[in-house]
């Protein structure tokens, strides 16, 4: 005869058991969305202790209930709580769901490129959405390993070259790529994919920019912008070796005002630094960045620091105040026309600026130092190149006399800066037109600020001294191609118009020069390359009240000299660098 009271006093005794392990981890508070793997996680870890707890005791009671009653009852139990949570949670989702005559009505057909992550939740967003606006008709992606799963009902049809035959049977209109990582050359791809199969083509913006801590969502959705279409790497940042460079130090950014230094003091905030101190001598560009940072900018403080790096006693006494332990100098002079026309002002300040700076934190014993350099310091050809390369070999000539670690970074054209050629692409299609690109057949490298400056705060805890650390651009993009971009998004009719080559510009520019390895001993997308010391002395012996010729061609002189040079191969002669168009 079954003992009916120990089963009885068993089952009190297991429900009892639930209610309080579930409590403790607030099972029944709502903790946990109810069917999600974190529910369910925890609802087995409950079950089966009280189960493992019961079967125990009856072993110990001299099996007061036949020995496979608990672990039975327990795995009864556990798939039935199991298969409740479940079908509620499916009922839940129905309920969400618009009426299917609603979404045909009005609602856009979508096909969302990216089977991962980003593309569950936002095709769960899209059916849950009550104005039903947008309605997945398939999903592809270019990962063979996904082929006919299936979403919320909504089946994966096969990579991008099935875009066009998957539009056209749907009726789709619209293709989103939810792919918040997605490279450049992707994202150009599948436009271009997209206009040929006649759907609009939507983003999800990078990681870093969704607004809901990553999770992804229906007002995500944005048209395509220039920035993905030139400027997107996926950057494995070590928090880790960031912070502890910067947490708790004092942090020094020159050029706080302009476009990297702004981003710079932006994210380096976000480290927890002791102090940061903007210095900038353009008081606009310094309320602007402190507004951004801080949500208010009086101008009052002891963060903002109004100087110029020219004023060589200002900035030794502001080090003997303030001590910072890190310095990011990316103050310059950077307009390549300009510097053409005014030589003599790059020595004022990309070179005896620079210098000014790094003699200061040398004798205040800065622990690290970075200067902001440029692709044009490669096999350079422009007095901007000249100045940028005598500014790496100052800063390679000061790293062994100095205690802490001093080095340069290198990359190409940021998006968005201020005065880039994308800068004079808008404003002259906003205008009507004529577009105007220098040459047909001109490249150049990209990136957005954020991943310049991810980059360099990375290649800052990476380095070594006196070496450059050349950030990876992807690869070079045609400046016409970018023009007819723009124009194409704008949905103008802006004619193009080719002006012609200017005085020290490349066809296609550098990351590395003549004779520089290409060395990743750290990071996939920094290199590591040496750079050949200038001296101090030198340097302070350059006249920039010369003329204009004399002012270049003493530039050249020395930038040739700090060529990298390999044994048995020529050192490349400025004469012989291609000059050309550029942004």
């Amino acid at each position: 005869m079954a003992p009916w009271g120990m089963l009885v006093f068993f089952a009190v005794v297991a429900t009892c058991g639930h209610l309080a392990l579930g409590s403790t981890f607030k099972l029944q508070q709502g903790r946990y969305q109810i069917g999600a793997l974190e529910e369910l996680m925890v609802l087995s870890l409950v079950a089966t202790t009280v189960g493992g707890a019961l079967t125990v005791a009856n072993l110990i009671g001299h099996r007061l209930v036949p020995g496979t009653v608990p672990p039975v009852a327990t795995i009864l139990a556990l798939l039935m709580m199991c298969w409740v949570r479940g079908f509620y949670r499916s009922a839940a989702d129905l309920d969400f769901r618009p009426a299917r005559g609603a979404v045909d009505a009005g609602a856009r057909r979508v096909i969302v490129f990216g089977a991962g992550n980003a593309g569950r939740q936002l095709i769960t967003s899209m059916l849950r959405d009550p104005a039903a606006a947008w309605r997945p008709v398939a999903l592809l992606d270019d990962d063979q390993s996904l082929r006919h799963r299936r979403i919320r009902g909504v089946r994966v049809l096969g990579g991008r070259e099935a875009l066009a035959d998957t539009a056209r049977r749907h009726e789709a209109d619209a293709l989103v790529i939810a792919i918040p990582s997605a490279r450049a050359d992707l994202v150009r791809e599948l436009q271009d994919l997209g206009l040929e199969a006649g759907v609009a083509v939507k983003v999800l913006p990078a990681t870093a920019e969704l607004m809901n801590a990553g999770r992804v969502e229906i007002s995500d959705i944005r048209d395509i912008e220039v920035t993905d279409l030139l400027g997107r790497h996926q950057i494995d940042t070590d928090i880790e070796a960031v912070a502890g460079y910067l947490t708790g130090k004092r942090v020094l950014v020159t050029g706080a005002g302009g476009s990297i230094g702004s981003e710079l003091c932006r994210q380096i905030a976000k480290f927890g630094p002791d102090e940061l101190i903007m210095l900038d001598r353009d008081e606009s560009a310094l309320h602007a960045v402190q507004l951004s940072i801080y949500g208010k900018a009086m101008l009052d403080s002891d963060d903002v620091v109004l100087a110029d790096i020219r004023d060589s006693l200002f900035i030794d006494t502001l080090f003997e105040q303030r001590k910072p332990h890190v310095v990011f100098h990316a103050a310059a002079l950077k307009h390549l026309p300009m510097l053409e026309q005014y030589p003599g002002e790059a020595i004022k300040t990309n070179v005896w600026g620079t210098l000014s700076i790094l003699e200061a934190a040398k004798a205040h014993g800065v622990e690290r130092f970075v200067n902001i350099s440029t692709d044009k310091a490669a096999n350079p050809c422009s007095v901007l190149g000249y100045s940028k390369r005598l500014a790496e070999g100052l800063t390679a000539a000061i790293a062994p006399q100095a205690d802490g670690t001093y080095l340069s970074v290198r990359f190409g054209n940021v998006l968005g800066s201020r005065g880039s050629v994308l800068t004079a692409f808008a404003a002259q299609i906003a205008n009507g037109g004529p577009v105007t690109v220098t040459d047909p057949s001109v490249t150049r490298y990209f990136m957005t600020v954020q991943e310049a400056v991810q980059l360099v705060i990375q290649a800052a805890a990476i380095g070594r001294d006196g070496e450059a650390l050349v950030l990876d651009m992807g690869e070079p993009v045609s400046i016409d191609g970018v023009a007819r971009q723009l124009i194409d998004l704008s949905g103008k009719d802006v004619e193009v118009v080719y002006t012609g080559l200017r005085e020290g510009e490349k066809m296609h520019e550098e990351l590395w020069g003549d004779g520089e390895p290409d060395l990743r001993p750290a990071h996939p997308l920094v290199s590591h390359t040496p750079v050949p010391a200038f001296a101090p002395t030198i340097a302070r012996e350059l006249d920039p009240w010369a003329s204009k010729r004399e002012v270049i061609a003493e530039f050249r002189k020395h930038a040739t000299s700090l060529s990298v040079r390999i044994p048995g191969q020529r050192a490349a002669s400025p004469a012989s660098q291609s000059v050309g168009a550029g942004a």
